[in-house]
C-alpha cells in the first residue's frame, strides 16, 4: 500500500519475511515469485470499474480503468500504462515461449504480461493478473 501521508509507494527494500507478511499467499506467489492466477479467477477481469488501478504490493498507481477492455483472456487487460515510468520491461523466456514481462517500476512486483493483439490506439494487451492490483474508485 501506498503511504497514507504523501501517498509515495512503499520501497522495493523489504525482506523477504516483510513481503510475505504484507501480501496474501496468492498476491506473494504472483507478485514476488512471478507466478499467474487462474484465468477468470480475478475480480477485475471484466472492465466493469471505474478508477484507478494500483500495485496490490506497493500502492503505485499503474493503470487507467479508461484504459481497460475485455480481452476475452481471462485477466485484466489494458491498452497501456498510466505511464510508461510506471513499468518495467523485460525479456521472458520462461515456459518454453518468447514474452515481455511487466514488472512494477516502484517495487519490482510482477504484474503480468505485454502481447501486442490489442485494440487500437495501441495495438497492445497489458495483461495483468487481478491479484497484483488494488482498485481505487472513483467516487
Amino acid at each position: 500500500m501506498a503511504d497514507a501521508a504523501n501517498d509515495e509507494p512503499i520501497p522495493a527494500e523489504l525482506s523477504e519475511k516483510e513481503w510475505r507478511d504484507r501480501l496474501s499467499l496468492e498476491q506473494f506467489y504472483v507478485l514476488r515469485e512471478k507466478g499467474t492466477e487462474r484465468a477468470f479467477s480475478g475480480q477485475y477481469t471484466h472492465p466493469e470499474f471505474d478508477g484507478t488501478f494500483r500495485c496490490a504490493a506497493c500502492g503505485a498507481v499503474l493503470f487507467s480503468s479508461q484504459d481497460q477492455f475485455d480481452s476475452g483472456s481471462g485477466w485484466p487487460s489494458f491498452t497501456r500504462p498510466v505511464s510508461s515510468d510506471a513499468v518495467v520491461l523485460t525479456s521472458d523466456r520462461s515456459h518454453f515461449m518468447r514474452r515481455v514481462e511487466v514488472t512494477c517500476k516502484a517495487c519490482g512486483g510482477h504484474l503480468g504480461h505485454l502481447f501486442n493483439d490489442g485494440p487500437n490506439p495501441t495495438g497492445e494487451r497489458w495483461c495483468i493478473n487481478s491479484v497484483s492490483l488494488q482498485l481505487d474508485e472513483r467516487a
